[in-house]
C-alpha cells in the first residue's frame, strides 16, 4: 500500500500509547484481544474535555447503550459493565494523522477511529473476524445500508450447509435483530470493485474486542448506528494490520 496512504504501525502505537490516547460477506463467533492502552484524555460526546474516562453505571453510558427503537425494532439494551471499558464509545485526540472524515480501522488493537476537525476523533471498540485479516489497504465506503440483508458467501455455505437457505439464489437472510450484519452496514469498495469488507452492527456484544471464528468488522449495534449517522458520504477508510 502506498505510504501517502499508511501511517506507520510504530508511529500510531506510540501515539496510542503516549497521545493521551466486515466481514467477508459472511459473520457469525473467540480469543481475546491484546489491545493497547485506552486514551488518557477522553471526552463526553459534543462536550468539553473530562478529565477522567468514563466510569461504568454512569447516566451517559446508560443513555448511550440502552435500549433504543430504530426501524420498528426495538434493539435491547447492551449489559456494557460485562465489556471491556477501552472498548466503549469516545472522543479521544486523534492518533492518526489522517484527514478529518476518514475512518481508520485498527485490527490490532480492535479500535476503529473517525477522524473529525479539530485534532480528535470518535473511537469505537470493535470486534475482528479471522477473516478481516485477510484484507487491508485503502478503500472507500460506497454503500451504507440500514438493516441490511445478509448472504454468506459461497466457502461459508460449503462449511455450514444449514446457511443455504440463506444464500444469494435464496434471498439472503432477511434484516433483523438476529441478523449477522445487525442494524448497519457500510461496504468497502477498492478501485471501484467491492472488497467484500463491511463495517457492521452486531447484536454479539461478546464478540466486541475479541477475534471471532468468522467476519469481518463488527461494532455494537449502538454504536455502527452513530458512526453510520456521522461518517460522511464515500469516506475513505484505512484497514491496517
Amino acid at each position: 500500500m502506498p505510504s501517502s496512504d499508511h501511517f506507520s504501525r510504530r508511529a500510531f502505537l506510540s501515539l496510542s500509547a503516549v497521545g493521551a490516547a466486515s466481514l467477508l460477506a459472511g459473520c457469525a463467533s473467540s480469543r481475546p484481544a491484546g489491545g493497547y492502552a485506552a486514551s488518557t484524555i477522553t471526552y463526553r460526546d459534543g462536550a468539553s474535555p473530562v478529565g477522567q474516562p468514563m466510569t461504568r453505571g454512569s447516566a451517559e453510558l446508560n443513555a448511550m447503550y440502552g435500549e433504543v427503537y430504530d426501524g420498528g425494532r426495538v434493539i435491547p439494551a447492551v449489559p456494557y459493565t460485562q465489556i471491556d471499558p477501552r472498548y466503549y464509545r469516545q472522543r479521544v485526540v486523534d492518533p492518526t494523522g489522517q484527514p478529518p472524515g476518514t475512518i481508520v480501522v485498527d485490527t490490532p488493537s480492535r479500535f476503529l477511529y473517525l477522524v473529525e476537525l479539530g485534532g480528535t476523533a470518535m473511537r469505537y471498540g470493535v470486534g475482528i473476524g479471522r477473516e478481516g485479516f485477510a484484507w487491508q489497504g485503502t478503500g472507500v465506503i460506497q454503500w451504507r445500508q440500514k438493516w441490511p440483508k445478509w448472504t454468506p458467501p459461497e466457502d461459508m455455505i460449503r462449511r455450514r450447509p444449514e446457511l443455504a437457505k440463506y444464500s444469494a439464489d435464496n434471498g439472503g437472510m432477511p434484516p433483523g435483530l438476529d441478523n449477522p450484519l445487525g442494524a448497519r452496514a457500510l461496504y468497502i469498495f477498492q478501485n471501484g470493485e467491492d472488497t467484500l469488507y463491511r463495517l457492521h452492527g452486531s447484536p454479539e456484544w461478546q464478540s466486541i474486542g475479541k477475534a471471532v471464528s468468522s467476519g469481518c468488522v463488527r461494532l455494537l449495534n449502538q454504536d455502527i448506528i452513530d458512526l453510520y449517522e456521522r461518517v460522511p458520504n464515500k469516506a475513505r477508510v484505512l484497514v491496517w494490520q
